[in-house]
This record gives structure tokens, sequence and C-alpha cells, in this order.
């Protein structure tokens, strides 16, 4: 993310006000050519909030009921954004009642009103593709009962913003924020009286997106799995809208949907949710079930990494494993030193976890979500496998810098199930260590054993690690394990403190064992959440230690306990709170 104060930033924002009060001098529209069906879905429970006077977004709930969404303070920047991308007029969609329609109709045209005419901080490429893609879609919902005074108002602002799209889509940054203008300009070109000669450019800037941005395994560089979504989302509705359009869908624009498709069912686990790396949450209820059904793409990914994550899955239980090296320059701005981390989810259930992103909660719980620490892997001496680097020039964001850069990984059967091999380099030169790891889970999904390694491998590493050692007074480098568990597990030490009985709101109950090389002990940890007020409390098992050797091996183990079944019927159900 550029500096906003830089020359630069500066200069695009100027520009940005200039062309969008040019737009407005334009020609409106009077009508649609065509109308895309809906496609996105809204949650019922936030569209009855927002109906209320509820205004949660990007962690922040202000309350007022007897007040416009445009007068509200608004506490960030990023809430701002939320509220001029227009995403919440799907989940007042989804309430669909008079009170929901009626909301959504005043804030409308209190926004053409108040910004219509090119003022405010919604005038950005991305933001105005995601408003376009909204009101577009919701058309029907939102002219009901208007007259034709207000109707010419919607249609002339709708052009008005297809035309300031138009102009200034290429100023928008690479990847997602891209996918979002360019996709605005489709639906607009191809719904709008008199905007259809902007289809053809933005379908040529599209496919150039897709073979920039999508590699060979279907990922993206940022390798956010929750990005990655949004981008096949956009992907698949700009193909079906010029399906029904009756123009046809280009090549390079089919085989990145088709690339994707694999990749995210790879990052799906088992309750539907996609793996927390690198930034990404879980993805919204039912995105991803319903872009990929729309994509009609069926086939699975091939053996071996998609988006550089290993997947392990068997009976009800899948692992999902970050297995190479971090993004890296612009992508890493928002990338977790996460190399070799885990997540495990049994049924409907989270049990090993990532933290998260603490983007939304401010910047302090933002930088300590990407560190190590907030991941279910080993960290050395304190230290992430890699760091946030100094400021770079016009950025704002820090990018992590010293990152692993060798991350060998091999995926195999062991006798009894699925095997997962890695390792990476990130403590090589601070401490002259390779961090390995095995990963182990039986074919019928209800154990998993692991291994941690510690070790020196060469002559140089081992000088390394003796001179670290001099340092420390031979007392060794000390390093934590951690396994990081979801809010609803309930976990307790057993057994004497040689295990941890792990139990989850399905009635299943998993036990964390070690083989005494390390201390286990049970810690608070935070559960970072997009959508929730403040970070939850959770808890997180530790196995600590030191490395006094050229190689320190660790071995543990979580499976189901004997009296949990084979099946079991989860009828636990996950409801919305603003609370918490």
């Amino acid at each position: 993310m550029s500096d906003p104060n830089s020359l630069s930033a500066r200069g695009t924002r100027a520009m940005h006000r200039v062309h969008a009060r040019i737009s407005t001098m334009a020609r409106p529209a009077t009508g649609f050519t065509s109308m895309p069906e809906p496609r996105t879905i809204g949650l019922f429970a936030r569209g009855k909030q927002l109906a209320a006077g509820n205004f949660l977004f990007a962690g922040h709930l202000v309350t007022a009921p007897d007040m416009s969404i445009w007068d509200i303070d608004v506490p960030d920047e990023v809430f701002g954004q939320d509220l001029h991308g227009f995403a919440w007029l799907d989940d007042l969609a989804a309430v669909g009642d008079t009170a929901a329609r009626e909301r959504a109709q005043i804030w409308l045209w209190r926004w053409i009103d108040r910004f219509g005419r090119g003022r405010g901080p919604g005038w950005t490429p991305d933001l105005t593709g995601r408003r376009l893609i909204r009101w577009i879609s919701h058309a029907l919902f939102l002219l009901r009962a208007r007259d034709a005074e207000q109707s010419e108002a919607f249609y002339r602002s709708l052009a008005q913003q297809t035309i300031f799209l138009s102009r200034r889509w290429h100023k928008t940054l690479p990847g997602l924020p891209r996918f979002e203008a360019l996709t605005g300009l489709i639906y607009a070109g191809l719904a709008l009286e008199g905007m259809g000669r902007h289809v053809d450019p933005a379908r040529r800037a599209l496919d150039k997106e897709c073979k920039r941005q999508v590699d060979a395994q279907g990922g993206i560089p940022t390798r956010n799995p929750e990005e990655l979504l949004e981008v096949f989302t956009l992907l698949t509705w700009a193909a079906t809208a010029l399906g029904e359009a009756g123009q046809t869908v280009s090549d390079a624009h089919m085989q990145a949907i088709e690339r994707i498709a694999p990749t995210l069912r790879t990052l799906r686990h088992a309750d539907g949710g996609l793996a927390r790396f690198h930034g990404g949450g879980r993805g919204l209820e039912g995105r991803l079930d319903s872009a990929l059904a729309e994509s009609t793409v069926k086939t699975r990914q091939a053996d071996g990494l998609a988006m550089g994550y290993a997947r392990l899955s068997a009976g009800r239980t899948s692992v999902i494993v970050d297995a190479s090296p971090p993004p890296r320059g612009e992508s890493s701005v928002n990338a977790h030193a996460s190399t070799l981390a885990f997540e495990l989810t049994s049924g409907r259930r989270s049990v090993v976890v990532s933290c998260g992103s603490g983007a939304s909660f401010g910047e302090e719980w933002r930088r300590a979500g990407r560190a190590t620490p907030s991941h279910s892997t080993l960290s050395l001496d304190g230290l992430s496998s890699a760091r946030l680097g100094e400021l770079g020039r016009g950025w704002r964001e820090e990018q992590l810098v010293d990152a692993p850069r060798d991350v060998p990984i091999q995926m195999s059967q062991a006798p009894d199930g699925l095997r997962f091999e890695g390792g990476h380099d990130g403590y090589l030169r601070t401490h002259g260590l390779t961090h390995a790891r095995t990963l182990e889970l039986t074919f019928d999904g209800r154990g998993m054993a692991g291994e941690d390694l510690l070790v020196a491998l060469e002559d140089s590493a081992r000088r390394r690690f003796d001179r670290l050692m001099d340092a420390h007074a031979l007392q060794g480098v000390p390093f934590d394990i951690r396994f990081h568990l979801h809010p609803d597990a309930d976990a307790e030490l057993d057994m004497g403190g040689a295990a941890v009985s792990i139990a989850l709101k399905s009635g299943e109950l998993w036990v964390f064992r070690h083989d005494a090389v390390a201390q286990v002990a049970l810690e608070p940890s935070v559960f970072l959440e997009k959508g929730r007020l403040k970070p939850r409390a959770t808890k997180q098992v530790v196995l600590s230690g030191v490395a006094m050797e050229y190689a320190t091996r660790i071995r543990w183990s979580l499976s189901k306990a004997h009296e949990t079944s084979v099946a079991i019927r989860d009828l636990n159900r996950d409801e919305l709170d603003l609370t918490t």
C-alpha cells in the first residue's frame, strides 16, 4: 500500500477528483439494456443490524438508529471505504423487507446528493467498481416505488461513475483492487445504455491482469487465500455477465478461473472456510460455495502444492500447511512470518488455528498477527522466521525481509496415513539452525503425529550455532512450538501435565501429547477475526525447551480420544454476535 502522504499518492488522488468532476458533466444513461441477476450473497443478521442503525464495519460498531449512514462519525479510513463501497447493500437485500429497502434507498440517494458530483473518498477506481456492481445487481430492489426524478438521478450517477472508471481504472493497484475496477466497468458497460463501448477495453485489460496475476498453480502473488477467493468471485461474475449478454469469454479469462477453482478447493477446510494465512480470513459465509458452483469447474488440484500450501485430508479432518516462502517485495506488505505453520479442522469445528489478521484492530494487533508466535509453528529465541523491514520509500506498510528462501517439502504416503515433510532456513543466518517439520495424518483422520527438528546441517551453520551458545553461556537456545486453539475449543491440562484435553462443541474430544523433551503449558492467546469488535480470547498449547546440540528433536501428537465416535451429528449453531 503506497504512502498516502507521498507526492505520488496525493497527485493520484487529485487526478481522481479532477476526472470524477469531469465525469459528472457527461451525458447520462437513460436505462438498462440488460441487468445481471444479483449474485452477491449478504448476511441476514447483518442486514437486520444495519436496518436497526447498528453500523459494524472494519472492527468498529457505531450505533445511530436515527441517523443517516453518511452522517455518522467515521472512526477510520477503512470504515469509510466500507461505507462507500456499498457491499452492505448485499446484507440489506438479504433481509429484503420494506424497512431494509427504505434504508437502502434513502442512503443511496443521499450518497448521490452529497458525493455524486465527484466529492468524497469514494471516488477511487476499486471502490467505484465495487459500488457499480452492487447498484446494478440490486437495481430492482433499489428502484421499487421510486419516482421518475429519482430514477433519472440513479441512472445519471451510474453513467458518470462508469465514465470515471473508464478513465482511471489503470491508476489502481494491480491485484484485487484492479480486478474490482475492471469487473465493475464490464458490469456497467453491459448493463447501461450508451456505455457498451467500455466493455472491450475492460475485457482486454482483465485478460492482461489474469495472465499477470494468476500463476500456473492458480495462485496470486500475495498468497492470501481470502483475496484469491475475492478475485475468483469477480472473475466468475464477469464471465457470467458476459455470457448472459451473448459475448464470448476469452481464453485467458476462463483459464484463470479454471486454474483458481481447484486451488481454492485445496485451501478449503473441512468446515467450508478458507485457511487463514497471510492476512486472509475464512471468507464470507457462502461466498466460496457460490463462486465454485457458478464457475462450473469441477476439477481438483493435482498432487503437490496449491499457491504454496500443502493439504492433508482424511475422514472428517483437514490439515493445511504454509509450505512455501512468504510473499516478497510489494506483495508482502500484508504477509505473515508463518512458514511451516498449520491449521487443523475436524468436521465443522476448527481445532488448531492461526491467530489471524489483526488489521481491523489497529496497527499493533496487525503487527502482532504477522509474527511467527501468532501461528501454529516453532519460533526460535523469541524471534520470527521473517522480519518486518524498514519502511520502504513511498510505502506505508512494512514488507517482510530476511524471510525463508529455501523451503523444501515432500508429500508421501506413510504406513498408516499421509505424510508431509518440510523445512525452512529462516533461522539459518541468525542461529545456524534449520527448522524441519513432519506431519502424519492417519487414513481415518482421527490422529496426527508431528515432529519438529532443529538442526545445524553444515560446518558454517555449526560454527554460527557454537558462537550463539557461547553468547548464551552454554544455556542453550530457547524455542517455543505453539498450537493456537479456536476460541470454541475448551482446553485443559490433563494427566499431571503430560497431556492437554481439547473438547469441541460438537462433542469431539482431542488429546495433545508430547515426548517430554520440552515442557508443555496452556497459555492465553487471541483469535483475530474480521467483523468482530475486539480480539477473542482463546488458549494455546506451548511446548518450550532449549536447543543444546546440533540436532534437537521434539515429537508430539494430536488425536481423538478413544471414546469419540467416528460420526458425530454436530447440531450446535454459530450465531452472529456483535459484542465479541
